[in-house]
Parts: structure tokens; C-alpha cells; sequence
């Protein structure tokens, strides 16, 4: 009877693990197609130098496969976009993304000096 119990909490515990590992997987605002599947309409690429991005504000068509590029011309940066699910760095410069309407923040993902945390801009995609 002792060994029934064990073998019923152990099955509990493996289905409460596979439940909680599934909903990790989610919360995921990019297309409805996985990344690799989809084929960029138009590339959008953002260029960075020391402590600012080459424009204010960027703009992409919604629900459209989108390639956004990221260039380091003085520097090292990233590029984080929040709530988009990218972050470009370490060797990763590009991605490409499908995003509902609204204004994202862009900002670097590599710490790159005293001016790191103004350097921002925005990507509207309308």
C-alpha cells in the first residue's frame, strides 16, 4: 500500500511539473508562426553609436512579417523591445517579428556606458 502511495504522489508531481513547464512556454507576442517559418516583407534596421539610436521613432506595418536589424556603428549595444520579445545581443542581430498595433519602447540591451539608460526610441506599428 506504502509503494501505491509513493508511485501516486510521484505521477502527481510529474503531471503538476509538465503543467507548470507548459504554461512557462507562453506570453509570447510575436507571431502566431514561429520565427523561422515566416519570410520577412520588408527589413527595418536600427543603427546604434554611443548612447543613441539613428532615429527617435521607428514605424513597421502591423501583422506583417517584419526582419528588424540591429547595426553597431560606435559601440557595443543591444536592443531590447518590450513586450515584443526582442532582444538582439551577444552575436544575435536580427529577428524577425509579426506585432499587433501599438508603441513599443526600444531600448539597449548592452550596458555601454554613462549615457545607457536614456538610450532609447520607439517603434510604432500601425
Amino acid at each position: 500500500m506504502r509503494i501505491i502511495s509513493r508511485i501516486a504522489a510521484s505521477a502527481l508531481i510529474v503531471l503538476a511539473l509538465a503543467a507548470a513547464l507548459s504554461a512557462c512556454g507562453g506570453g509570447n507576442n510575436d507571431s502566431t508562426a514561429p520565427e523561422e517559418s515566416m519570410t520577412p516583407s520588408q527589413q527595418l534596421v536600427i543603427k546604434a553609436s554611443n548612447w543613441q539610436f539613428d532615429q527617435p521613432e521607428y514605424t513597421i506595418p502591423k501583422d506583417t512579417p517584419v526582419e528588424i536589424k540591429l547595426v553597431n556603428e560606435q559601440g557595443a549595444h543591444g536592443l531590447l523591445i518590450e513586450g515584443a520579445n526582442v532582444k538582439l545581443h551577444g552575436g544575435k542581430w536580427s529577428k524577425v517579428v509579426k506585432l499587433a498595433a501599438g508603441t513599443y519602447e526600444i531600448k539597449c540591451a548592452t550596458v555601454c556606458g554613462t549615457g545607457h539608460l536614456t538610450m532609447t526610441s520607439k517603434l510604432i506599428v500601425q
